[in-house]
């Protein structure tokens, strides 16, 4: 037999129709009188002209174009890389971080000292003593390749992160889980793989996807170490024309890059929290 609803909840949802239209239309109104405000504002300012020759001109966009792609492309690289790895290396920090075996504790120990470092550390101080510091050892078997150590840089200070965030999913599985699992003779190793880890990872990751969004936007700090990304392309075309619309097409290509994960990351998070509703009504 087929689930009808009820007249009740029929007229319930109809109401909450009419409240989201009404709500739609009421954003857009404020939306459109904020931004007509906005506009006559720093349209009027003294400086208005000034600014628009320095930070909107066409032609310099468009000089600047093909320079700021060819550093995106570092910058995409460079995320990439670096994504892999802090996934990788943030797993295992949080699987020893959680584990109860008391051989375990000196690498417990030091993890835990990891992320208190390295979370507590600025990314631009992190690429500074990375970055400056390997090479100054000169020692002919380090890299000295600036893309490189920002990278390292990168995946340290976000592995870190990304632990946290991990470890925080697996303390979230409710204990029940792995007593089960125990119950049923599965191993140690076998309830973390099967049991725990599945539940945990589905449970944080919108805040990973997050976190990545965030290491897409600071991967442009490598330019600090003298890599030509797309911020350092867009320096040097500045530095040629005196005109900062460079930066602004590397600040638009940059936001460009981010906007369809967070708007997964939106959409996933909602997705989940119907899940969860739809779960609480039955």
């Amino acid at each position: 037999m087929s689930y009808l609803p009820s007249p009740l909840r029929l007229q319930r949802e109809a109401a909450r129709r009419l409240a989201s239209r009404r709500s739609t239309w009421l954003a857009i109104a404020s939306t459109t009188v904020v931004g007509f405000i906005i506009v006559v504002v720093i349209s009027g300012a003294p400086g208005f002209d000034r600014v628009r020759a320095s930070f909107f001109s066409a032609h310099y966009a468009w000089s600047a174009l093909p320079h700021v792609l060819t550093g995106l492309w570092l910058n995409l690289r460079v995320m990439l890389i670096a994504e892999v790895f802090v996934l990788i290396f943030g797993l295992l920090i949080a699987i020893i971080r959680t584990s109860k075996s008391p051989v375990l504790y000196p690498l417990r120990l030091i993890a835990a000292l990891y992320t208190d470092i390295f979370r507590g550390l600025p990314l631009l101080l992190v690429l500074l003593l990375v970055g400056l510091g390997i090479p100054g050892l000169q020692l002919s078997w380090l890299p000295n390749s600036a893309v490189l150590l920002g990278t390292v840089s990168l995946i340290l200070t976000y592995s870190a992160y990304v632990a946290e965030v991990i470890r925080a999913g697996i303390e979230a599985v409710n204990p029940a889980q792995r007593m089960a699992a125990r119950a049923l003779g599965f191993s140690q190793t076998q309830t973390q793989r099967f049991v725990i880890l599945p539940q945990a990872l589905r449970k944080v990751t919108p805040p990973l996807l997050n976190d990545l969004v965030s290491l897409q936007k600071d991967s442009g700090l490598i330019s600090v170490l003298g890599a030509i990304d797309a911020i350092r392309a867009a320096g040097i075309e500045t530095a040629q024309s005196f005109n900062f619309t460079p930066y602004l097409v590397a600040g638009a290509l940059f936001v460009a890059l981010t906007i369809p994960l967070t708007r997964f990351t939106d959409w996933l998070t909602k997705r989940q929290d119907r899940a969860r509703q739809h779960q609480g009504q039955w």
